[in-house]
């Protein structure tokens, strides 16, 4: 199974390194040197990881056959991309891999059926489940602690408490107008 693990950012200096927005909670496994990756778009690749660094807080990588800024430059939005075997599991209990949410279905905590996850979309401060309604509309879940407190695999659902207005906006709560000011 493959699994995206990083996009490449910009070029980094002139020695032909990229900055990289990691998707993987396993970097440290997955985008090590001597790593292979596939790549989206596959004519770029297969891409060899040469080194690897942390510098001010951003992961970079070399890749091998990559050896100045040019070059790196052209690898820019390239998806990264690792070979997972399907029984994998992440170590952390409380950690998913996208295609063991996809398809499980959605229901809040009193039993009421909201979908079944469709799509798990990573944004920088976090992810959103998107999970489709029985009706064909989507409704975007953050995939926080405190509105889903549960995953049960064997069961294949996704138990969620959500916030007043997140599933129907008629109870969405007004917390201020600008007529009150």
């Amino acid at each position: 199974m493959q699994l995206v693990v990083a996009r490449i950012g910009r070029a980094h200096g002139i020695k032909g390194e990229v900055t990289v927005e990691v998707r993987t909670d396993e970097p440290e496994l997955r985008l090590g040197p001597g790593a292979v990756l596939a790549t989206e778009p596959s004519s770029v690749g297969p891409l060899t990881i040469a080194t690897g660094r942390v510098h001010s807080g951003r992961l970079l990588l070399r890749f091998e056959g990559v050896a100045d800024r040019t070059a790196a430059e052209a690898l820019r939005n390239t998806l990264l991309i690792a070979e997972v075997d399907p029984e994998e599991v992440p170590e952390d209990p409380e950690e998913f891999y996208d295609h063991q949410l996809i398809d499980l279905d959605v229901v809040t905590r009193d039993g009421t059926e909201v979908g079944r996850i469709s799509e798990v979309s990573h944004l920088p401060y976090q992810d959103l489940l998107i999970v489709r309604r029985p009706d064909g509309s989507e409704v975007l879940i953050p995939f926080v602690a405190e509105i889903v407190p549960e995953i049960d695999l064997e069961e294949q659902r996704a138990v969620i408490d959500p916030p007043p207005g997140l599933l129907d906006d008629s109870q969405a709560e007004i917390a201020s107008s600008r007529e009150d000011s």
